[in-house]
């Protein structure tokens, strides 16, 4: 068992906001470590790529969530352990009150058939040699869909519902036959034959032309609300969030740094990489073409050796000294549904904030 009981270990930041019935969350992440074994030679140990490093938050049925960082913040991590394809190094990952570890066989084949996948490239995402028809069958086949019939009309209906019509030209089309807009409705209506409870969608429209995303982005919402969905939206886009998710937590070097309502975090962004992703979204106001934005210098760390305290400091133009750079820091709650990782926000000291 890897020890992952050391000085970068992160703090748990769960979401504020309880079930609205009271009931238990749909799906909720425990202190969550996800560490890759490096080996020199082939053989000998050489260390650990800490990808998640002790994340904790809670999704509630009908929810969506956006989870935001740059390349190599560990969101393609953190979805592939919620998806069964990765192994928790360090806490867990509970699905409708059942730990994902104690799961196996056909126990494991009915969770993943609760959870839908849209994929970020829908052209590599479906087999070339399959049609519309055998891609959207497979699945249904899979999970004990005998009846033809049945399947048929489970078919249509999805196809119905992500708006490829009419469905007779459809149907029988393979995925170089359409155009990218229609092979992520295609890779949409996968995730959503088996009638799921949990979408999580990488980056569904960025490999997708600007006029389609919003059709896109739209379409998963009335999906999202019509069948009461939880989705986490991964997304390096901020532009894009408000339109979709109702919370959004900001990832950076494999931990969560902010977590927040969607409009609250984005009109008032209290972490320091929080404001620098702001900075960095492009503005369509064509008045501010010009303008010099400041962003910090330096790259993301290593998450082999992530430097100690505050994982953000060495580029951080508020970073204290004695403080950041010694000591992790934990949520701090500056609003009710708002908590930021950042010493500038500990009520005992008289930092200034950003």
């Amino acid at each position: 068992m890897i020890d992952t009981n050391d000085s970068t270990q992160a703090a748990a930041m769960p979401l504020p906001a309880p079930p609205a019935n009271g009931d238990e969350p749909l799906l909720s992440i425990q202190d969550l470590h996800v560490w890759y074994e490096l080996k020199r030679w082939g053989f000998a140990h050489a260390g650990y790529v800490r990808a998640v490093d002790g994340v904790t938050f809670d999704l509630n049925r009908g929810e969506a969530m956006a989870c935001v960082g740059e390349s190599g913040c560990g969101k393609s991590s953190l979805m592939k352990t919620i998806l069964g394809l990765n192994r928790p190094t360090k806490g867990a990952v509970v699905f409708e009150g059942t730990n994902l570890a104690d799961l196996k066989g056909e126990d494991l084949k009915w969770y993943r058939s609760q959870l839908g996948y849209v994929q970020q490239d829908p052209f590599g995402a479906l087999p070339p040699f399959m049609s519309v028809l055998r891609i959207l069958e497979e699945p249904l086949i899979i999970n004990g869909v005998k009846d033809k019939e049945e399947r048929r009309r489970r078919i249509e209906k999805v196809l119905e519902e992500v708006k490829l019509t009419p469905i007779n030209e459809v149907i029988h089309k393979f995925p170089h036959m359409l155009s990218g807009g229609q092979q992520q409705r295609v890779v949409i209506a996968r995730a959503m034959i088996l009638e799921p409870k949990l979408l999580v969608a990488d980056e569904p429209v960025s490999m997708l032309d600007a006029s389609v995303r919003v059709e896109i982005l739209k379409l998963l919402r009335g999906l999202q609300e019509r069948h009461n969905l939880a989705v986490i939206y991964i997304t390096h886009d901020l532009s894009t969030v408000r339109y979709f998710s109702e919370h959004i937590f900001v990832m950076y070097a494999g931990q969560i740094v902010e977590i927040a309502q969607v409009d609250d975090l984005l009109e008032h962004p209290q972490h320091p990489y929080t404001i620098a992703l702001l900075e960095a979204s492009s503005d369509p106001d064509a008045h501010n073409a010009t303008v010099m934005r400041e962003i910090p210098p330096g790259e993301p760390p290593s998450l082999v050796n992530p430097p100690r305290g505050c994982r953000f400091h060495p580029r951080c133009p508020h970073m204290i000294d004695t403080v950041c750079n010694v000591e992790e820091p934990p949520p701090f709650v500056t609003e009710p549904q708002h908590r930021v990782a950042c010493w500038l926000y500990d009520p005992s000291k008289d930092y200034e904030t950003p």
